[in-house]
């Protein structure tokens, strides 16, 4: 849905795009950090934010939402709840809630309800592991995924040693799906809860009705706490399973580690081919490696170093059931001159006893750095992470840029790295203040890549460009978003300045013979986009019309491929939906519709002529944009890993998460070749980094700002190891 006009245009720094919904209690937007990133910003009403109490739920949401983590959960990314107006981040979940795919195409069948009732279970033990009782699960709070359900949010849920909010006598919750003690005594609400309310969920996502439907959420609420559950058109032996369920007495209801082994065995697979069984059926020959495939050369290493953690066990049984008993078959790739292994970190104190890379004002810290590789460096920045170059050989850290002054209690400060060209190091650099939600105009810097030296600084405006290094320029917007203004990557001049499309966002594509951008229209009513192919040497212009729901993905032999969603009515966005591709001629405009292969979910890149899907439960999916054909379907055991990477050289494709674990595939057939143990304890929940390539070497950096390089035919090997 479009943004209103009493809308803000930006919340804690985030973007916002348009609405996703809206409630009682607040209004749910699509934003965009400057990284790129999407997320869910939830902003509380207006009259609710000076209500005490309610700013108190809204902070216990918060806390209940940062203690859980899973891939059937929406992590929280950031939040405010002092501010103005509360407000909180999440990761961004496409997909139709459960209420409203069961409004549109009716209730489901038991083979579809498997993988929903056991994705559910999943979540709510992830959210009961945590301490934490959700207490509002229902079909508005259960979104689609294409690999799973996601359970969102925890407005009402409480800590499961904390009722000290829910005493007060109101009745918080939505009947339907509420359990008899959410009704009679709000102390006495735990886990089994939950379970009430799953059951009621599983009935209504069958049946199009709740066990307990009545004409008014008084005579529901008195039927939930007296009567027995209406369960017509449940089948046996499902319909014993939801009834103890809905038992009245929580202690009589059953276990989640109960309830998922009974799903498991009652509920039928569906027909649709699994992407666990399209990876068992690629076991290893003793003789020819991987698939019965002869003459690649490999290293046969311990898929995962033996330790004592229950952690490490369960690990390396999942490796074993996706690729068998304990060897992989590993890229071998020459090692740069003097490279080893290391790992290090962004991080630094200031002075002032200030560490750069935590954000002030006791807000959350933000998220991971991102990085990127040039000949023999490696480069980061991110919020509050000045740039800093490291010796990609080494790790040791060769400098680091100043940063701009701010008061940590009120500011934090955002770099955004654009790229190298012509021995410098383009960054875009912003402060925001917490107090207002400003962000201040951006300044594009220069900094010599080999001793980070400032070169030249200009201030832009780009409320309605997304800044890039693209064709060998700087493309900047220094009169509020109407021009694009092309510069010396190694001076800052101005080489020329030519007008937007009126009333479009664009964002420009990095890299490239040619500067492409994608203009979506800012208005309320849906337009065509636009996408402008800008000549380097001079910024004349053409012109193409897209559709709205078209996303541009990159070139393949001279062409533009579009990705498109199957739905009309929704505009792509970033992890989207999408069921075909269509292939521009930039020259001509001539297009080609190629149909996918299903439809697809997930983050997508372009590269080596392939299409990589990666969906934040670890689907990987290899198609052609050409033909539509699906190559392959693995899934792995990561959870939220962020884009793919694709070494062409050694033909593979590589993931990584925001815990630092890593991830290798065959790119011919998809075949897991290695998936490593977590770096650190703790992710920044959101999707993970993409895999950097260092000639025959891999980087990447985690969510709390280390950064690590490894070889990807001995993983496991650590710095000091030899």
């Amino acid at each position: 849905m479009p943004l209103h006009k009493d809308d803000p245009g930006s919340v804690g720094g985030y973007k916002l795009l348009d609405r996703l919904g809206a409630g009682g209690m607040g209004v749910v937007y699509r934003g965009r950090a400057r990284s790129g990133r999407e997320v869910a910003v939830k902003v509380v009403h207006a009259q609710y934010a000076q209500d005490g109490v309610f700013r108190a739920r809204f902070r216990q949401e918060i806390a209940a939402v940062r203690k859980v983590s899973g891939a059937f959960t929406a992590p929280v990314v950031d939040a405010d709840p002092d501010a103005a107006r509360p407000w909180m981040a999440t990761q961004y979940v496409p997909g139709l809630s459960l209420a409203t795919r069961i409004r549109e195409q009716g209730p489901v069948g038991e083979a579809e309800l498997r993988r929903l009732a056991l994705g559910l279970v999943e979540a709510l033990r992830d959210i009961h592991r945590a301490g934490v009782v959700h207490r509002d699960l229902k079909p508005a709070n259960v979104l689609i995924a294409g690999d799973g359900p996601r359970v969102i949010d925890f407005g009402i849920s409480r800590a499961a040693e904390n009722s000290t909010l829910t005493e007060t006598g109101q009745m918080i919750g939505t009947p339907p799906f509420m359990s008899p003690e959410q009704l009679t005594d709000a102390r006495s609400v735990g886990p089994a809860s939950d379970v009430f309310s799953l059951g009621a969920l599983l009935v209504f996502t069958l049946t199009g009705r709740g066990p307990f439907d009545a004409d008014s959420p008084y005579l529901t609420a008195y039927r939930v706490v007296h009567d027995a559950p209406v369960l017509d058109g449940v089948r046996q032996p499902l319909r014993d399973i939801l009834e103890r369920c809905l038992a009245k007495e929580a202690a009589d209801r059953p276990r989640l580690d109960e309830l998922a082994k009974e799903f498991a065995a009652v509920l039928p697979e569906g027909d649709d081919e699994d992407p666990a069984t399209v990876i068992l059926g690629a076991k290893a020959s003793p003789d020819t490696g991987a698939a019965g495939r002869p003459g690649r050369r490999r290293r046969v290493r311990p898929l995962l170093a033996a330790t004592g953690t229950v952690g490490a066990l369960v690990l390396g049984l999942t490796a074993y059931l996706l690729i068998g008993p304990g060897q992989a078959e590993s890229p071998d790739r020459a090692l740069p001159d003097g490279w080893l292994p290391w790992q290090t970190t962004v991080f630094e104190t200031q002075a002032g006893g200030v560490q750069m890379g935590t954000s002030g004002g006791g807000r959350t810290p933000a998220g991971e750095p991102a990085c990127l590789t040039h000949q023999d460096a490696v480069y980061c920045a991110g919020d509050d992470i000045p740039p800093v170059r490291l010796d990609a050989r080494t790790g040791r850290t060769l400098w680091r840029a100043d940063a701009a002054t701010i008061d940590p209690e009120k500011e934090t400060y955002n770099a955004v790295l654009l790229g190298v060209r012509d021995g410098t190091l383009l960054v875009q650099q912003s402060i925001m203040t917490f107090e207002d939600d400003e962000t201040s105009p951006s300044d594009i810097v220069g900094l010599d890549a080999r001793t980070g030296k400032r070169l030249w600084t200009q201030h832009v405006r780009d409320e309605n460009v997304d800044l890039a290094l693209s064709a060998g320029l700087v493309l900047t917007s220094d009169d509020g978003g109407s021009s694009v203004t092309a510069r010396d990557p190694r001076t800052g001049a101005v080489r020329w300045s030519v007008p937007l499309p009126k009333g479009y966002y664009c964002s420009f594509r990095p890299g490239g013979r040619e500067a492409y951008g994608e203009c979506t229209w800012l208005g309320d009513s849906v337009r065509e986009q636009l996408i402008l192919v800008l000549d380097p040497a001079d910024g004349s212009a053409r012109r193409l019309t897209t559709p709205a729901d078209s996303g541009l993905a990159g070139t393949v032999d001279g062409r533009l491929v579009l990705l498109r969603s199957p739905d009309t009515d929704e505009l792509i966005v970033e992890g989207g939906q999408y069921d075909r591709t269509e292939l521009v001629d930039p020259d001509t405009g001539a297009r080609t519709t190629v149909k996918l292969a299903g439809s697809l979910e997930g983050e997508p890149t372009l590269s080596g002529g392939m299409l990589w899907f990666v969906s934040d439960g670890g689907v990987v999916t290899a198609v052609s944009p050409l033909t539509g054909e699906q190559r392959w379907r693995t899934r792995t055991s990561l959870e939220q890993p962020g884009a793919a990477t694709y070494d062409a050289a050694a033909d593979t494709v590589y993931l990584a998460t925001g815990s630092g674990r890593v991830a290798a595939l065959d790119g011919r057939d998809g075949t897991v070749l290695w998936e490593t143990l977590p770096r650190t304890g703790a992710s920044s929940g959101m999707l993970g980094p993409g895999v950097l390539l260092y000639e025959g070497a891999l980087v990447v950096a985690t969510g709390d700002g280390t950064v690590f390089s490894l070889d990807p035919a001995d993983p496991e090997r650590r710095p000091g190891s030899g």
